[in-house]
């Protein structure tokens, strides 16, 4: 299954920040669900949880308790999980991630040009499979990063209503990420 037949069907990601909005998300038409939360103990029945209800399941490595900042945590998220993918801010882990056949998706906070550049280099020395660009209400840099890549764009952060998914995705993102549970069922 490609990821961006995924999010052309579904383009909007249940980002999971405990148990209730896991329990939320596998009752949503959510086909692809971020674990922004969980630590080495559970990581793995998480991600069983969301694939057996038919869903990608990608773990934000940088935010499960017990795991590190080096490739080691990533080869746990491969020997020990079902996950499709990984998430970080750390472009090594998301470069181990895809020589491991997981989706890489890198996570980027632009809070200024300097930001932004830097996640523009990053993009150009090693390609991730996507980029998820926080904070998501950002039209106009979401537009400036897609003028220089194709490579599939999410937005997340700060997304509140429909109006900003439908902002997002008219500025060049293919699909948005939101722990905002209301939106999971829009």
């Amino acid at each position: 299954m490609r990821i961006m037949d995924v999010l052309e069907d579904s383009p909007v990601i249940a980002a999971v920040k405990n148990d209730g909005g896991l329990e939320q998300c596998l009752k949503s038409e959510c086909q692809v669900v971020f674990i922004l939360y969980g630590s080495i103990c559970n990581v793995s029945d998480i991600v069983k949880r969301i694939k057996e209800r038919g869903k990608l399941a990608i773990v934000h490595v940088d935010l499960t308790a017990g795991l590190g900042s080096k490739e080691v945590a990533v080869d746990f998220i491969r020997q020990h999980t079902k996950a499709d993918g990984i998430i970080s801010t750390k472009p090594q882990m998301v470069k181990h991630a895809m020589e491991l056949g997981l989706l890489g998706i890198q996570r980027a906070f632009i809070i200024d040009s300097m930001a932004l550049a830097t996640t523009r280099k990053q993009i150009d020395a090693f390609h991730p499979d996507l980029v998820e660009v926080m904070p998501g209400i950002m039209p106009k840099i979401l537009k400036e990063i897609r003028g220089y890549t194709d490579i599939p764009l999410i937005a997340g952060g700060l997304i509140s209503d429909k109006k900003d998914i439908m902002a997002a995705l008219s500025a060049g993102a293919d699909a948005i990420s939101t722990t905002n549970e209301a939106l999971w069922m829009a």
